[in-house]
């Protein structure tokens, strides 16, 4: 099994899902009582925040570049980033290390590819919404994304921080963002990316009138097929 090494912290829940959906998905694969080789380090999330907000994305993805080094010297053979918006800096991050980043959009857009679509919903932090790296990036795939109007960019954002990310699971929030995947599907979406770690909280198949992504169920089972191929 090839040691994985986990970037947490961005926000400790997502990184719990990390944690007990690759181990699930490894005793799935291997059965018995087999679970996940790898190394985690967790990050203070409040750190991240506040270097999100003041617009210092360099600086903040130096601070997950020390982690990732941190985890290649432990023995890590590959990594993965517990978190979309952070993506942003990926290069910095990849820049510093010699193993493999396991890459949350380009995984999310092969799953997207393979069942025929190419123009999707995505719901995520203003920065994901927003910012670019994310619709560029799967712009390359041939995606077209569908963003919410900026006023929901702003309540989704909302939602994530001071609800999903602190484990506060509210229906209203459920329904208000089921109103905006209904709205952009109207415009054309076939499907809906879960952009944000947490966002499975709330959305899920048995509750979305489109086909969902869910970019930490696509990332974990990456990473275990990494951490499970042939050395």
């Amino acid at each position: 099994m090839n040691k994985i090494g986990i970037i947490g912290g961005m926000s400790p829940e997502s990184t719990a899902l990390y944690y007990t959906q690759i181990n699930r998905k490894v005793n799935q694969r291997l059965g018995k009582n087999h679970s996940a080789d790898l190394l985690l380090h967790s990050v203070d999330f409040e750190t991240i925040v506040q270097l999100q907000r003041n617009s210092e994305w360099e600086k903040a993805g130096q601070l997950l570049a020390q982690s990732a080094v941190m985890l290649e010297k432990m023995g890590a053979k590959g990594l993965v980033l517990a978190t979309n918006t952070m993506h942003k800096v990926a290069a910095t991050i990849e820049a510093r290390c010699q193993i493999p980043l396991i890459h949350i959009i380009d995984c999310t857009a092969s799953v997207i590819k393979q069942a025929g679509f190419d123009k999707i919903a995505l719901l995520g932090t203003a920065f994901t919404m927003s910012d670019g790296f994310y619709t560029e990036r799967m712009q390359q795939f041939g995606i077209q994304i569908l963003s919410p109007e900026a006023e929901q960019q702003a309540e989704i954002h909302r939602i994530i921080f001071d609800e999903l990310c602190l484990n506060r699971i509210n229906p209203t929030s459920r329904d208000y963002y089921l109103n905006v995947i209904q709205e952009l599907k109207s415009q054309g979406a076939q499907g809906v990316i879960l952009g944000c770690t947490e966002i499975c909280l709330l959305i899920n198949a048995d509750n979305c009138s489109l086909p969902i992504f869910d970019s930490t169920e696509i990332h974990t089972q990456a990473a275990v097929d990494f951490m499970l191929k042939a050395k």
